[in-house]
């Protein structure tokens, strides 16, 4: 590559061509590596910046260009997704993606995903079958509901919901569950995309049963009970009981949506006890449950709704139910992790039940074990175990507080802020948390299968 004459314009005028540069035995590897159109993409964005470039030492240029070309093809062809370690000890994590699934649902995935599947056949008569009954069938086992069927997420269900019953009409709704979860999913602005007008009652604090006989008239079409999710009202407060609430709108013959959030099914740890499960709502009488797949249920992103089999039938009807459904990857993610609560091996088989039961002793023996190796390999790092909690995340439970050990780090050279950063920018990214001016690590939320990979990023960021 011939660095041109001596005049900065005159070297930029006299760049070699593309044609030119890539017979230049160099790039011949990054050419079999990436390919012809990213390589040439990238050389003429290349050429172009030392085309337009100030004084920059063009001969110096061309001869980084093969190192510089090869840095920005593998930026380029690096997914921008990656897998993480979360180490914060939250569990229901939404900035990492929420529920980790467990070995035989994402086995289901890769299985289904790589072929053909019976998605929409029945393979006993050969005629056209319907995908939602899939996944759906276990959901109304599990829970002994008449009707079942998955959406994309709860805010869909929710949506769905609303807009097939009460479009047109009134919704009842207390207003202290008038809530926001999240940046974009507030109560009141999803019941006005429904097509349905929000009629509020009671007060923040206190809601009663005469509200919702006073509130309703001709124009209502359907009470909404919305579980508040990640915030709590403490005090002087009250409300309805769910029963109460079931028997105001039999009387008043209004169908009863209940909004459960993360919802649950089955048994949780003591912690977690108050939790709402799909279960006692169906077994009180509410018409249609809501609630996400992907949160305590421990499965794939999805909304779930279960109930009566009319609102539900009216609900698959909907033409907006066809922009809500969900593809073959999902039901078959949720048909295996709906297998382990039905078969009773959640703890055993889901990653999200299986940390929320884990006890403190095991995760004391697992940051010792950590703690140990990273010490065996002379790094520099203060490592130390405390006591503390963990949260549930995903907006359940935002009060409880899960006992955990925590492993504390300090690095002589570093601030916390550096070192946190540093673990999230190796090879294997650990997110951790910053906890009273040191990074903690809470390994509840750290597989046994990931310790290894744990061990050599504290180590890497140690030196």
């Amino acid at each position: 590559m011939a660095p041109g004459s001596s005049s900065g314009h005159d070297r930029r005028r006299s760049l070699p061509s593309v044609d030119e540069l890539l017979r230049d035995p160099r790039l011949g590897p990054l050419l079999e590596r990436h390919g012809r159109p990213p390589l040439l993409r990238h050389l003429r964005r290349r050429l172009a910046e030392l085309r337009a470039a100030e004084g920059d030492d063009v001969a110096q240029a061309l001869l980084a260009l093969p190192d510089e070309l090869g840095r920005r093809l593998e930026e380029a062809a690096a997914p921008s997704l990656r897998r993480v370690i979360n180490a914060t000890g939250v569990v229901v994590h939404t900035n990492l993606g929420r529920a980790p699934l467990s070995p035989a649902a994402a086995g289901r995935v890769a299985a289904l995903a790589a072929g053909y599947s019976n998605l929409e056949l029945d393979l006993a008569s050969g005629a056209r079958g319907e995908r939602e009954g899939h996944a759906e069938r276990r959901l109304r086992d599990l829970l002994g509901a008449e009707a079942a069927l998955v959406v994309n997420n709860n805010a869909a269900a929710v949506l769905l919901a609303v807009n097939t019953l009460a479009q047109g009409r009134d919704v009842l709704v207390s207003r202290g569950e008038l809530v926001e979860i999240g940046g974009s999913f507030r109560i009141p602005e999803m019941l006005g995309k429904s097509g349905a007008t929000l009629r509020e009652v009671g007060t923040t604090n206190r809601t009663r049963l005469a509200d919702y006989e006073a509130a309703r008239d001709e124009r209502c079409a359907l009470v909404l009970r919305v579980h508040p999710s990640n915030f709590e009202i403490v005090g002087y407060t009250e409300a309805p009981t769910r029963a109460e609430l079931v028997a105001f709108a039999q009387r008043a013959g209004l169908p009863l949506v209940e909004d459960l959030g993360s919802g649950r099914i089955g048994p949780l740890p003591a912690q977690l006890a108050g939790e709402p499960s799909a279960e006692e709502s169906l077994a009180a009488g509410v018409d249609v449950v809501t609630f996400s797949g992907d949160k305590l249920l421990g499965g794939p992103q999805a909304g779930l709704v279960v109930g009566r089999g009319g609102p539900l039938r009216a609900m698959r009807q909907n033409p907006l139910y066809r922009a809500l459904r969900v593809d073959k990857m999902t039901l078959a993610a949720l048909d295996a992790v709906l297998l382990a609560h039905q078969s009773g091996r959640a703890e055993e088989e889901v990653p999200v039940a299986r940390m929320l039961a884990r006890g403190v002793e095991s995760i004391r023996a697992a940051a010792a074990a950590v703690a140990d190796a990273v010490r065996a390999r002379g790094p520099a790092l203060v490592l130390s175990l405390e006591d503390g909690t963990s949260a549930v995340g995903g907006g359940a439970a935002p009060s409880a507080a899960l006992p955990t050990v925590l492993l504390a780090l300090r690095h002589p050279d570093r601030s916390p802020d550096e070192l946190a950063a540093a673990l999230r920018a190796g090879a294997m990214p650990v997110v951790a948390r910053i906890s009273e001016g040191r990074v903690v690590l809470d390994l509840r939320t750290v597989a046994a299968e990931e310790e290894a990979e744990l061990v050599e990023a504290l180590v890497a960021v140690a030196t």
